[in-house]
């Protein structure tokens, strides 16, 4: 097993009122010898907006703004922006981040040149019902149950508001792979990958096409004990020589409830739909009284990475409360992997 070092936490919630009921969840890169991380700060009433802090080095933080960086600007957010990640794609940032409009909880991509101005490109990810994802994922054959149980709170609401499938954890790929934008997203209970070549195909022919071959478009899907009730994208994927890594959380169901953990796998580098490696166990598990204890207890959710010589530093949400880091060699990590390639 891989030695991982849990560093603690690095940011905690203040009594500023846009951040004085958490913070959680960041998404953080390096760019210009500064690492800029981007988290997700709650204020009463579960409304969260992203915060922004600069780091001097991978534990250490420099300067904290003290109000927020990027705030609902429409309707489908007006309940907040949550759980941001960050890639940079030849000279523009995507910052992605889950839109909550209070029922409906979906991807969205912002874009920056600079880290400082940011251009909303709106909601990437489809906004399709649950029945009519269910007719059209079907159209080959049954999908698992678990979609229905995990998705079936979509079709009880007897409500004239549009009610949507849930469609979270939207994360690019920090570079385009054969021309196309991919990127990962989640639909309970597995991670699914989409590509394109233009963002703006994104559109609903694009995801109605994209659902009747749903199947070809399921990335990972839970496999062991620690993530058997469901799994999500993490980190931003990590270019090696050995494929594309992927930290991600797996999730089970226990008497106490939900216990959330980091995962790894690698993906094919020149096919990345192609799973090659998976962790038969957790990266690491909520241990930690900070990680047990907290707004949602047991839940260690790791969203953003740095690499430092041969340390890997993961970033991750710490019982939905505070940020945490836990580091690991890279090269070691890679090794174990290989040890259960496909």
């Amino acid at each position: 097993m891989v030695e991982i070092k849990k560093e603690g936490i690095i940011l905690r919630k203040t009594e500023l009122s846009f951040e004085n009921e958490g913070v959680l969840n960041p998404a953080i890169i390096k760019e210009n010898g500064k690492i800029h991380l981007f988290y997700r700060a709650v204020a009463k009433g579960n409304f969260s907006t992203v915060g922004h802090c600069v780091l001097s080095d991978p534990l250490t933080v420099e300067k904290r703004s003290d109000s927020p960086i990027i705030v609902p600007e429409s309707e489908y957010e007006k309940h907040g922006v949550e759980d941001p990640r960050i890639v940079k794609i030849d000279d523009q940032f995507y910052l992605t981040y889950t839109s909550y409009d209070g029922i409906n909880a979906l991807g969205t991509l912002t874009t920056s040149k600079d880290l400082r101005s940011w251009k909303n490109k709106g909601i990437i990810v489809p906004k399709i019902p649950y029945e009519e994802f269910k007719n059209l994922s079907e159209s080959e054959g049954s999908i698992p149950e678990k979609y229905k149980r995990y998705n079936q709170f979509q079709i009880s609401h007897i409500n004239s508001y549009p009610i949507f499938l849930w469609d979270k954890n939207l994360i690019f790929f920090p570079r385009k792979i054969n021309d196309k934008f991919y990127f990962l997203h989640r639909i309970r209970p597995e991670i699914q990958i989409a590509s394109t070549k233009n963002i703006e195909d994104l559109n609903s022919d694009f995801w109605q096409d994209y659902f009747l071959h749903f199947k070809d478009h399921i990335l990972l899907s839970p496999k062991y004990d620690h993530e058997s009730s469901y799994i999500g994208g993490g980190c931003p994927p990590i270019e090696t020589e050995y494929g594309w890594l992927i930290i991600y959380h797996g999730v089970y169901d226990t008497v106490n409830g939900y216990i959330y953990n980091a995962c790894a796998a690698l993906l094919d580098l020149e096919n990345p739909e192609k799973e090659t490696s998976r962790l038969p166990y957790p990266l690491f598990r909520p241990e930690e009284e900070w990680e047990l204890k907290g707004e949602v207890n047991n839940v260690c959710f790791p969203t953003g990475t740095i690499i430092e010589n041969d340390r890997l530093y993961i970033y991750y949400g710490a019982a939905d409360e505070r940020i945490a880091v836990a580091s690991l060699s890279i090269s070691k990590l890679l090794k174990e992997l290989m040890m259960y390639a496909v």
